[in-house]
């Protein structure tokens, strides 16, 4: 039987080096380092989004299974800041989600459209058939404050607790996200 001998790593090799070393081996023992060295990191990054341990844990797994392919195909100058960026849109991305299935009301969206968009009444109905539509293609983090703050009646500090967002970024993506439904909408009565 044939063992395959384990890398030697001291703690304080680089990060940048036991990447190169993982692209040079492909042994996930390397792998295995960065984890034992930024799973805490990770954690509290997951935790500060999705305010759940069970799927911060699970979602801090799928980023580091994630890895053994993603460190084989990018270039990665500072692991620390390319992994909290990964992180980050890995919790937005599951907070979107969790977005797309929340019941909305339609007093909510009505309210929405009446408060934002609409200029006049005989194009309601054309906005509330036509809002989710215009609503997917708002970036994530302004889909994200539009549905928290008029579809779910969340305050700007609610929504900066929810998502991990500074207030004042709350505030900017939800008023960028108003003027860029506004002109989807307008977009898609040019098309009908």
């Amino acid at each position: 039987m044939f063992f395959k001998k384990k890398p030697v790593i001291s703690a304080d090799t680089s990060d940048e080096a036991l990447i190169q070393s993982y692209k040079k081996t492909e042994d996930t023992e390397y792998i295995g380092h960065l984890f034992d060295r930024y799973t805490q990191l990770a954690f509290l990054v997951c935790m500060k989004y999705l305010k759940d341990e069970e799927e911060s844990r699970d979602t801090v797994m799928q980023i580091f299974e994630q890895l053994i392919y993603d460190l084989k195909k990018y270039e990665v100058q500072s692991f620390r800041f390319w992994l909290h960026t990964i992180l980050k849109n890995k919790c937005l991305a599951v907070i979107a989600k969790k977005q797309k299935n929340v019941f909305v009301s339609t007093e909510a969206i009505d309210k929405l459209i009446r408060e934002n968009v609409l200029e006049d009444d005989s194009e309601k109905e054309f906005y509330l058939n036509n809002l989710p539509r215009a609503m997917e293609k708002l970036n994530t983090e302004q889909k994200i404050c539009i549905n928290l703050f008029y579809l779910q009646q969340k305050s700007y500090k609610d929504i900066a607790e929810l998502t991990g967002f500074e207030i004042g970024k709350v505030k900017s993506y939800i008023q960028n996200g108003k003027r860029n439904l506004k002109i989807h909408l307008t977009d898609l009565t040019k098309i009908y």
